[in-house]
């Protein structure tokens, strides 16, 4: 077949292109006005205007508060007296707050790594679907989804020294919540128990979103079950992990509910007394001093911030979020 029977062929082509041009360059049926961009803007303003109140008057707002508090002297009966920075001065050379300080982070360091081990463990059990996943997928959200405050009642009637029913079962009578050496392992544990469902969630989340085209692949390179795990599915688990850490954290310092339930008032000798607990006594038992207990808030928001910042340039470089 000559050049000229391909001739036509070309300039099809040709004409296709240039009528998709021209339809590209058709003006839309409905031109954009001065009008009409106020009008849009007017309905998304109207559209967002609750998410914008909520965020402003639940968020903003108690964030402003806060930081005014923290700038006066208020015990809830006697005027509100501005003392400026004294509270941020007494705050951050307390020994007391410092303590409180290092048993969180001790808190923090023993719950969250074991949390999410554990997490992860189950999640790769349960995607193996052995038999009784089922029932177990719904049995081990239930602490999760439970009043924090209610599972510490449970638990201190559990653990308790005489009629609990752990030292029932073990035929001792060992004090786990009055003893300084066991009150921390015991809330610590306590607080594992109550979380690991929400890390296996998001774990069982994750694995469920991996190719199995992708697990098929290095299965037939020769790859045997640890490796699929520790080559494949782990590393396409980072923004998971990711998360859980993140938010694991952030639970850890706020948690309150579950430890003074457990141990009232800081625990035998001072020694669950976590920032948040110290936050509560300040602000509403012994101290009654707001403006010291807003510093104390707004120390432990600092924190926060820090470490997540940290925690966010540790993963930017070590998560991928291709899953192809």
């Amino acid at each position: 077949m000559g050049p000229d029977a391909a001739r036509p062929v070309v300039s099809g082509v040709c004409r296709s292109r240039s009528s998709r041009t021209r339809l590209a360059k058709v003006p839309p049926s409905y031109p954009v006005t001065a009008t009409w961009r106020r009008r849009q803007g007017r309905l998304a303003a109207l559209l967002l205007a609750p998410s914008l109140f909520g965020l402003t008057a639940f968020l903003l707002l108690p964030i402003l508060i806060v930081i005014w508090l923290s700038l006066n002297h208020w015990d809830l009966l006697a005027p509100m007296r501005f003392v400026g920075l004294a509270n941020w001065v007494d705050v951050l050379t307390d020994e007391t707050f410092g303590n409180s300080m290092f048993r969180t982070v001790l808190f923090v360091a023993s719950v969250i790594p074991l949390q999410t081990a554990l997490g992860l463990f189950l999640a790769v059990l349960l995607s193996r679907g052995l038999p009784g996943s089922g029932l177990f997928r719904v049995i081990y959200v239930i602490p999760w989804i439970c009043a924090p405050l209610a599972l510490g009642v449970v638990w201190k009637w559990i653990l308790a020294p005489y009629d609990g029913a752990l030292n029932n079962l073990m035929g001792t009578s060992t004090e786990w919540l009055s003893s300084p050496e066991l009150a921390m392992p015991a809330v610590a544990g306590v607080t594992i128990w109550s979380q690991v469902g929400y890390t296996t969630l998001f774990f069982l989340a994750g694995l469920s979103a991996i190719p199995a085209q992708v697990v098929e692949a290095a299965q037939l390179d020769g790859a045997d079950a640890w490796q699929v795990f520790w080559r494949i599915k782990l590393p396409l688990l980072g923004p998971t992990m990711f998360f859980v850490l993140v938010t694991g954290v952030i639970s850890a310092f706020q948690a309150f509910d579950q430890i003074y339930a457990l141990t009232p008032n800081g625990g035998p000798q001072s020694t669950t007394d976590v920032i948040a607990s110290r936050i509560y006594l300040e602000a509403f038992q012994g101290g009654f001093n707001l403006g010291r207990a807003s510093a104390m808030a707004l120390v432990l928001f600092a924190i926060l911030v820090v470490i997540t910042l940290l925690q966010q340039r540790f993963f930017a470089r070590r998560v991928t979020y291709d899953l192809s």
